[in-house]
Formats: C-alpha cells, structure tokens, sequence
C-alpha cells in the first residue's frame, strides 16, 4: 500500500501557544495512511498569522478596529498607518524574543526577516500613495492588492518562525513560502503550489506552510479573511492528501463551550459535510464552505482536533455520513448579522426585478448567509463592513428609486445537523426560545432539513444559543443516550 500524507492547518490561537503545539503536534509522532511505523513526517502544516497579528494588518476581525489596511484606506495625510504598522512590527519583535530567548542568532534572523519585509511594505505603500495623488491612478484600484500584500506578513512571520523553531528541536522542516514575495512570476492557485511541492521529500522533509498564497485569482479578492482556508484545501487536492485535519483551541462541539458552560456540551465526533457547509455560512472559522467544498469533491476526509488535547480523535466529517437517529448536532450561530430589507409595490409580479438588486449585492462583496421575500419585500441577510453595507444601500436606491431600503443590525442562530428531520422540532425550537423571552423576527428553514436559521435582535444572540443547545441537545433523549453509552 502506497503511504499517504496528511495537510494539516493550525489556527491563529493555536499557534500563539507554539509551545504546546511543538510537544501535542509536530513532535507527535503518527502513523501515516497506509505506513508501519510512525514516523514525524508525511505531514505538511499549513499555519496561520499569530493571534492578533492579522487583524493589527488589516481591521480587527470582531469589533472592526482599524489596522494598517482600514487606516491606508483612509488615504489621512498624517499617515496613521505608518504608525500602526511599526506597532504590529513590535508585536512581531516581541513574539520572536519570546519565542528564541536564548537564542541569539536565531532571534537575530527571524527578527531580519520579518523587518525585511515590513520595510518592503513601508516602501510600497509610500510609492502607492505618492502615485495616487496624480488624477490618473485611483487608489480604489489598488486596495485589493494592498490587503493582498499586508496579509502575507503574518502568515509568513508565524510559518518562518516554525520552521526555526522546529529545527533547534532537530526536525528537518521546511519554509514553504507561497506568498510570491518579490517575483516577477504569476501563477494559479494550483500551479503555484504545485511547483513549491515540487522537489519535496515528504517522507523526509516537514512542510510548513504559509497560509497565505499569492495567485492570479486573488485569493483576498474571492475569500477575504478565508485565504488560509483555501490555502490549505488546495494544498491537500493539489498533493493528493489522504487526510485533512484543523487543529483548533477547542473541540467542534454541540456548542461554543463559553456560551453555554463547558460541562454542558459534547464534541460532535462524526459528522458530514453538509454540517461543515452551514458552519461555513456562518462564518465559523477554518472551515469556509469553498475550501470544505473542494475537500468533498476529492473525497478527502476532514477532521476537526483540539490542539491541547492530542489524545483526542476530535471530529471526522465524511461524505458519506447521515446519523443513525434523527438530531440536531451543533447549535451555531453570528452576531453584526445585517438586514437589509427592500420594499417597493412596483416588484408585485414583476419577474425581472431582483435581477440587477442581485448583481449589486455580489458586486458589494458582502457575503450572504440567506434571503427571504414576498410579493412586494426582499430581505438579505449579510455580513460585510459598515462601508461596504453602506455603499450596497445608497447603489440600491439609486437603482431602485421608489422602493424603500433599510438596514438593521441583528443576530442569527442556527440549528445543524446531517439528518434533522425530527417531528415537531420547529415547534420545540420556537418554544425554547419563547420561554427564554427572545423575539423571534425570522425562521428559514429548507426542505433537505440539514439546518434551522432563526432571526433575533443582536441582544438576543447569547439567550438565543443557550435555549436551543437546553432544549434541543441537553434534554434531547438521543445526546443523553450517546453520553452515557
């Protein structure tokens, strides 16, 4: 039997505790697919920026505080951004003492190398502003490209970094740069990583990978904040992986254990990739729905682990996979959910309405997590930017000048899982969240019954999560049986 390699990715938090993740992960010795003996390598790792580093590059992921991309975007002539790229240089610094205290020379080169690249960028951006103040280049042009550019240093700084740190510990690691760094070379996505793999012993050699890969599709432009997703989906096709598998700070469980007590959830263990596809939507991180999509089609399994808990198998997501009992499996969910709603007489039987709202709305580069309409109403569920939101609305009603357009901001909660066709469930969900006093302002639900969106006031968000995972998974006679057994 031919041995098979594994692509794993570690998240942002994860990597912050590179400690743990030397001694759980990459000093672990595993049994390959298809080999005797275990063995460190026929495992690539693609990682992802330290915790904090890429919302300091870019804007904060959660509360929207401006980084260096959201303040050069601004084009401010004292030039704000300059300053908060020498404090994320800072933290980087910091994160290399503390990382190789001790350690003189390698701090000394991994310190030269991210500073190399941060003046790269100090310089570029300079250059772009200076052109941008002639009439012919518009910096609106260039802002993709930008945000392109910032978000290979994390990935770079963290997966340089391992690759020193694995081999003060004498593992034979390799830098896998896929940021295309000062090239004059443009390649696809798949022909970029192909020819990085090329020449790369994996019965030998560890791969780290920068989550980051620069292409001609762009990956910001297509995926934004999802590229290391997408890096590490197509590095598995693209090598012909065996397994994938997303080491996280935390089991995929029924729920987010912060929200609804530790003691009060289960890790799923099994499920498929319909659940991965609705987690997707929702924005939960390291599964986005293209990278999971790509997994499926070349029927790689993926596997969800805990970094701090190795012994563990976490959760394996199939195919092929249906539960044996009708349930609900995870309760999810976002808050800064935008509704932004439509209503205009005029679109009463009219069939080409929606046509050019449709276009704008892809256009806006929000991304959609559902719809609803009526005769005279449509409704889009988004998430995006305030400035990206804003500028759909003022297009839309420049388009649409008798309708009436609004925007609110709310939170949606999700019921999932592989096989949800339980009777009554919608009633039983509804009344959870009647009894916990949450205002239930929309319901979808499709026919293939794999998940349960509801609709509540962003206030509502953290009752909304507890009521559901109470009544639809603590009290549920199934989940009560798999615990005990």
């Amino acid at each position: 039997m031919t041995v098979s390699h594994s692509v794993e990715k570690i998240g942002g938090t994860s990597m912050s505790r590179y400690d743990e993740v030397l001694n759980n992960i990459w000093k672990r010795p595993q049994l390959p697919n298809g080999g005797e003996q275990e063995t460190l390598y026929q495992r690539v790792f693609v990682v992802s920026a330290y915790a904090g580093m890429t919302n300091g590059l870019l804007e904060h992921k959660k509360t929207g505080e401006s980084g260096v991309y959201a303040l050069f975007a601004e084009m401010d002539d004292k030039r704000p951004w300059q300053q908060k790229l020498y404090e994320v240089q800072a933290a980087m610094l910091a994160m290399n003492a503390e990382m190789f205290e001790g350690q003189d020379i390698v701090r000394k080169r991994a310190d030269q190398f991210i500073s190399g690249r941060i003046d790269d960028v100090l310089q570029c951006l300079e250059h772009l502003e200076n052109v941008c103040n002639f009439g012919h280049f518009q910096l609106d042009d260039h802002l993709h490209r930008v945000r392109e550019m910032l978000s290979a240093l994390g990935e770079a700084h963290s997966a340089y970094n391992s690759v020193q740190l694995l081999q003060l510990h004498d593992i034979n690691a390799r830098f896998v740069d896929l940021t295309n760094w000062r090239s004059d070379q443009q390649h696809s996505l798949d022909d970029h990583i192909q020819r990085a793999f090329d020449g790369i012993d994996l019965a030998k050699e560890m791969p780290i990978v920068t989550g980051y890969t620069q292409c001609r599709e762009g990956l910001m432009k297509t995926y934004d904040r999802g590229y290391s997703e997408m890096t590490f989906s197509r590095v598995a096709t693209v090598t012909g992986a065996a397994e994938a598998i997303i080491h996280k700070e935390y089991h995929l469980s029924t729920a987010d254990p912060m929200m609804v007590g530790a003691e009060n959830v289960h890790p799923i263990g099994l499920t498929n990739y319909d659940v991965a596809d609705q987690l997707a939507n929702l924005g939960m991180e390291a599964i986005h729905p293209r990278a999971a999509a790509g997994l499926r089609k070349r029927n790689i399994v993926l596997r969800v682990k805990n970094t701090f808990e190795p012994e563990h198998q976490g959760t394996e997501i199939r195919a092929d996979y249906s539960s044996d009992t009708p349930k609900v499996e995870i309760i999810a969910g976002t808050r800064n959910v935008w509704a932004l709603e439509m209503f205009d007489q005029d679109m009463v039987g009219d069939a080409t309405y929606g046509q050019k709202m449709n276009d704008l709305v892809f256009e806006s580069g929000v991304r959609v997590l559902t719809k609803d309409f009526n005769a005279n109403t449509v409704t889009f569920y988004l998430k995006g930017n305030k400035r990206r939101i804003n500028w759909l609305m003022d297009r839309l009603q420049a388009t649409y000048t008798t309708a009436d357009v609004r925007v609110e901001k709310l939170a949606m909660v999700s019921a999932i899982g592989s096989d949800m066709k339980v009777p009554g469930l919608l009633t039983s969900a509804a009344g959870a969240l009647s009894d916990a006093g949450v205002n239930v302002l929309s319901v979808h639900q499709a026919m293939r019954q794999v998940d349960m969106m509801f609709i509540v006031a962003d206030q509502d968000y953290a009752p909304a999560v507890k009521a559901l995972h109470t009544s639809l998974i603590e009290k549920s006679d199934v989940w009560k049986q798999a615990h005990t057994a």
